[in-house]
């Protein structure tokens, strides 16, 4: 079906900037792109409908790149207790942390899973995300992580969202391998790896390489068995100390290295070399209370793709809102607006291997955007909080928020 989408400003972000078309239309046939350009110079369209968008700036769907989505219970009296002046090692060390998590996860149903992650889902649908990035982690062994995975395929399925599922299993020591971490790396790589990616559950691998997880060479092996796969990789680095796992993720070609508070020059390099995105994750930073920034002025000097994300999990990032990060993008690391629109827009979609369908708005790409009633982008950033007025569009087809409750 041919639409005309007419009378807005588009902030196309091709190239990862504004790019903007003043006075512009957008021709959609069925979920694809046709054409955009100024109004004036609209060929003839045979159109089935016509959208007057009243002046509205159009952006590509917002993509949230990093979530860990899909849990069990919360972690509310962990807050409590960061603010009390726990640290994050010692509430992992006395069975928080991920740890809680997984229990209360792994003793959800698949379909109470569902439900309260559908809930989140909707949050972020709302707030103008249109394709997310969903991580397993919280199950760690076959059964729980395959429940999780199998509920973040539902969700794809179930809402107007694009969703990936990441395997993540490599997220934390279960209880059961206490100990033995080099036993539970060979059961990741060598068993539910291959098992989840046969039932086509897995579009890429992550690790979690830190002091609490688990080592560089820990995290070598699982991406090795993802090489073996044709999986993708992607890794939790630098959040909380140097181990430089950003230059091993580079070294596989990873779509992305994630946190990266602890980022070092060299690392860097070896990022901008490879093209892998640094995805960076205010919301944890600010639950945290960290005082190490990510070291922004690299990133843009060696030319590595910035995108933005929620890290949206029940522990260090209780986040809904993806354009909340964009303003604390701003406020805390010191981006642009238009830097923080590109890391929610094109650079997230490079970060899930997309760039070439998604985040930015050019003929041939999925007609995935959002028509905000705002005066210019930068209100995207610009606004702490709230529900900005907005229509969402994906695949060609307006999105009725309002009959998703």
């Amino acid at each position: 079906m041919r639409q005309v989408w007419r009378h807005c400003h588009a902030a196309t972000m091709v190239d990862g900037v504004y790019s903007v078309i003043d006075e512009a239309a957008i021709v959609t046939h069925a979920d694809r792109i046709e054409w955009i350009g100024k109004e004036a110079a609209l060929p003839p369209v045979d159109a089935v409908h016509e959208h007057d968008l009243r002046g509205a700036w159009v952006t590509p769907g917002l993509i949230d790149c990093h979530t860990h989505l899909v849990f069990g219970g919360n972690r509310s009296t962990e807050f409590e207790q960061r603010l009390q002046g726990v640290d994050y090692a010692k509430i992992a060390a006395q069975g928080g942390g991920i740890a809680s998590t997984v229990r209360a996860t792994r003793e959800a149903s698949e379909d109470a899973l569902y439900a309260s992650a559908r809930q989140r889902a909707l949050h972020l649908l709302r707030d103008g995300v249109t394709t997310l990035e969903i991580k397993s982690g919280y199950g760690l062994d076959l059964p729980n992580e395959r429940k999780m995975l199998r509920v973040a395929r539902r969700l794809g399925q179930m809402l107007p969202m694009t969703v990936r599922a990441t395997c993540l299993a490599a997220h934390a020591l279960p209880p059961e391998f206490a100990g033995r971490p080099d036993d539970y790396i060979d059961e990741v790589a060598r068993r539910m790896l291959p098992v989840l990616a046969a039932e086509g559950l897995v579009d890429a691998v992550d690790a979690f390489c830190e002091h609490l997880a688990f080592s560089p060479a820990q995290v070598e092996r699982v991406f090795q068995a993802a090489a073996h796969l044709d999986l993708p990789v992607k890794l939790h680095a630098e959040q909380l100390s140097s181990l430089h796992g950003a230059t091993l993720a580079a070294r596989y070609g990873a779509l992305s290295a994630d946190h990266l508070e602890y980022l070092t020059e060299s690392d860097v390099l070896a990022m901008a070399q490879a093209g892998t995105v640094a995805v960076l994750l205010p919301g944890a930073f600010y639950a945290l209370r960290e005082t190490q920034l990510p070291p922004l002025d690299l990133l843009r000097r060696h030319g590595v793709p910035i995108a933005i994300s929620t890290d949206l999990n029940p522990g260090t990032s209780p986040v809904l809102s993806l354009r909340l990060m964009m303003s604390m993008a701003c406020t805390l690391f010191r981006m642009t607006p238009e830097e923080a629109l590109a890391g929610a827009t094109l650079h997230a979609a490079r970060a899930l291997g997309l760039h070439v369908t998604h985040g930015s708005l050019e003929v041939g790409k999925v007609a995935d955007f959002v028509a905000w009633d705002v005066a210019h982008p930068a209100e995207l950033a610009y606004w702490i909080g709230g529900d900005l007025p907005k229509r969402v569009i994906r695949h060609g087809a307006l999105v009725d928020v309002t009959q998703l409750a």
